[in-house]
């Protein structure tokens, strides 16, 4: 039961009545809901054949249209041209008002056209990289051309970045549409504000201010008063005590809005990680979007989880860093948002440590706490303010429970592209901090600091074939602590092996691939945690339908250097941790088929009760090509005469060696991760499970043989342990 205080007494009557958007006695011209454009006259290709119902393939989230539809002329993408042109209309009001957005060049255009001249023009506001989506209200004053006939053409004749314009709700109004920001006066006495979301609704700046300081300030789609929420969204108020306001940017008089509410539990205490398509074992935020692990270190027993978060929206936005911790990698406790938007930017992805010898000079009281440090990316062009990517430092002298920004951030300013995503580490043999850096194409450099505050160039990393997200880490090989190489990682996998002397990294090998999976990507190894190095990744691209969350990370995972045929490769494998999820090995009968495969249901109960599973198997073969095996219906392919695994189109590498192979198999609610050979191949995949699934435990097609002439032997030995949910919380 949510406990919890609605605000507002008195003035709900008045901001929180019923929804319209509409100002009474407007005529409206178009709304873009229907089918079609109607009358509307299309030529060219941008606008397509009707109005878009939002956000089109290959676009940024498009928001601040009205209804269900919208004109959005990146049909196609930016190259495409056209225009669409209105019917006669008479202006018989002295306004028009109608929301644009999209690009601002002369080439994308809205028109209004009377005697058949151009009288009025109005455009998008983006002309350079980066920029929104949003549609904003516009007004055209043509009280000198009322009772004339007029026509609205809607131009499209640019083919660069931002050659597309979006156009919606187009109306006569006896005023102006102004907008006005709306102040909600709040008492603070508990320790969590409460933001009521609805997916669809307006997007609009909310900025909350403490004494006439502005604390906090976010987009959101607020929902209306009529609406139910998707979800409440969790704003730490534990420094805000008293009267604070909560100013709502740019509302019309209309436009009425669900109560903020206060409360003593995070979110509000209401029931979570039970719906429909949360992952059981997968770390997934409890509401708002994630991508890029972040920050992640190990300290006084406890992994430290930052990550990136939208608090606000199951969408991309407000980057934030999300916080939270662990015993053992698996059962996690969420806190509230550690490092928030401020003047110089959003939080994008960035690292942690310990301090143990103080080099910051953070830890002032000597019996304190050592210094948890973080370096991150701060990224001003993704919000409406702030410079570009720059590098920022932050610390905890309380363990990892409170962040404390540096006061002379940014301590890399920008240097080119959007260098970004630093990965801190104590280089011991030369008492120094280092950090590798993404900064631009498929280039990289590497920087060294003996406090975190003043950085110097020393190397850089080029032609890596990625981009993004860096990590770098000494591993011995084959557990042979005498030697050992580096690896230097990029965001989608790729990695070099090498030399580094606390300057200059010197590779030995060409870049190579850690990992095929569909939905892996911005992987993080923690630091501080003794004799392994621990990493996760986020499943990019995971879909969870009318979830109040989105995305997820891969289990965490052990990386080993181990000697191949090949040479020295990376290894990945789920921690030791994740089998104290097992449950009792699951007892299996086995129903053969009369074309020779065969399906291994439970010998109690039904498969349709098993659908967290950590799954081994083995093969000795001998003259087979393929087979292919299923596990809950989720089919792998095995290639052993190509050498090759594959599953739900992505195609891994497989050696056999000595007629052998090995995979273990980790199937959970909403994706499957699989490691071959003992990690020397990885796939991760999300997935939307049916609502009905009858697919046996695991399930296997007849072998293939490589030669017709010969036998076929495929020896295979199957162990599957149901996994127990880490959320065995109500709330």
């Amino acid at each position: 039961m949510r406990k919890s205080k609605h605000l507002l007494g008195a003035l709900a009557a008045t901001l929180f009545g019923t929804a319209a958007f509409a100002a009474d006695g407007d005529i409206l011209v178009a709304d873009f809901n229907g089918k079609d454009y109607g009358a509307w006259r299309v030529e060219g290709e941008a606008f397509g054949t009707a109005p878009a119902p939002g956000t089109l393939p290959g676009q940024m989230d498009v928001s601040g249209f009205r209804g269900a539809g919208l004109v959005n002329s990146f049909v196609g993408g930016d190259r495409t041209t056209g225009t669409l042109t209105s019917p006669e209309v008479v202006l018989s009001k002295p306004f028009v008002n109608f929301l644009i957005g999209g690009g601002g060049h002369d080439g994308t255009r809205f028109e209004l056209l009377v005697d058949g001249k151009i009288v009025r023009v109005a455009r998008g506001p983006n002309v350079v990289p980066g920029g929104s989506e949003k549609l904003d209200w516009a007004t055209w004053n043509v009280s000198e051309f009322l009772g004339k006939k007029a026509i609205f053409r809607v131009v499209d004749e640019g083919t660069g970045g931002w050659g597309h314009i979006n156009v919606d709700e187009i109306s006569l109004s006896d005023k102006k549409r102004a907008a006005s920001d709306r102040i909600v006066e709040i008492s603070v006495d508990r320790r969590h504000l409460l933001v009521p979301i609805k997916a669809g609704s307006p997007q609009r700046w909310i900025r909350i201010e403490v004494d006439g300081k502005i604390e906090r300030e976010f987009e959101a789609e607020l929902a209306g008063a009529s609406e139910t929420p998707d979800f409440y969204a969790n704003v730490d108020a534990k420094d805000w005590r008293g009267k604070i306001n909560v100013v709502l940017e740019k509302t019309y008089p209309e436009e009425t809005f669900a109560e903020f509410q206060l409360s003593d539990e995070f979110y509000g205490g209401e029931p979570a990680y039970n719906e429909k398509y949360r992952p059981q074992f997968h770390f997934s935020p409890r509401r708002g979007w994630t991508n890029d692990p972040n920050g992640l270190v190990y300290y006084k027993g406890r992994y430290h989880l930052f990550y990136q978060h939208n608090p606000f929206a199951v969408k991309w936005g407000n980057m934030t860093w999300g916080h939270a911790t662990s015993p053992d990698l698996l059962h996690w406790t969420e806190a509230p948002d550690a490092l928030t938007p401020d003047p110089l930017g959003t939080i994008f992805s960035g690292s942690g440590a310990v301090d143990w010898n103080n080099a910051t000079g953070f830890q002032t009281d000597p019996q304190g706490e050592p210094p948890l440090v973080f370096m991150f990316t701060y990224n001003g062009p993704n919000m409406r303010y702030g410079n570009q990517a720059s590098q920022a430092l932050a610390y905890s002298l309380d363990g990892g429970e409170t962040l404390i920004k540096y006061d002379g951030n940014p301590t890399i300013p920008h240097i080119v592209g959007g260098n970004r995503d630093p990965k801190i580490f104590w280089h011991e043999a030369t008492s120094r901090w280092v950090t590798p850096l993404y900064m631009d194409g498929e280039d990289y450099a590497i920087f060294t600091s003996p406090d975190l505050k003043t950085w110097t160039k020393t190397c850089d990393v080029k032609k890596l074939g990625c981009s993004e997200c860096p990590d770098m880490f000494a591993l011995p090989v084959d557990g042979d602590e005498s030697k050992t190489l580096w690896v230097f990682w990029g965001g989608n996998g790729k990695y070099v092996l090498g030399d580094f002397d606390g300057e200059m990294f010197t590779p030995k090998t060409a870049p190579l691939d850690a990992k095929w999976g569909g939905n892996d990507y911005a992987a993080q190894t923690y630091s501080d945690v003794p004799g392994r190095r621990i990493q996760f990744s986020w499943m990019q691209g995971g879909s969870y339908p009318e979830m109040p969350f989105t995305q997820q990370f891969t289990v965490p995972r052990e990386l080993t250097l181990r000697s191949t045929p090949d040479g020295v490769r990376l290894c990945i494998n789920p921690v030791e941790e994740l089998k104290t999820l097992r449950d009792k090995r699951l007892s299996l009968e086995l129903k053969a088929r009369e074309d020779g495969s065969g399906a291994f249901v439970p010998t109690q109960g039904d498969s349709a009760s098993f659908d967290l599973l950590d799954v081994e198997l083995s093969f000795e073969i001998e003259n087979v090509a393929t087979q292919t095996v299923a596990i809950r219906g989720r089919k792998i392919e095995l290639n052993f005469a190509e050498k090759t695994l594959k599953h739900d189109g992505v195609v891994a590498p497989l050696a056999v060696v000595d007629g052998k192979v090995s995979l273990r198999v980790v199937l959970d609610r909403t994706s499957l991760e699989i490691f071959a050979n003992d990690g020397l191949s990885q796939i991760a995949k999300c997935f939307v499970p049916a609502d009905k699934n009858d697919a046996p435990v695991a399930e296997f097609s007849p072998a293939v043989a490589q030669d017709a002439d010969k036998d076929v032997r495929c020896e295979t030995k199957l162990e599957v342990y149901p996994m127990q949910s880490v959320w065995n919380v109500d709330k």
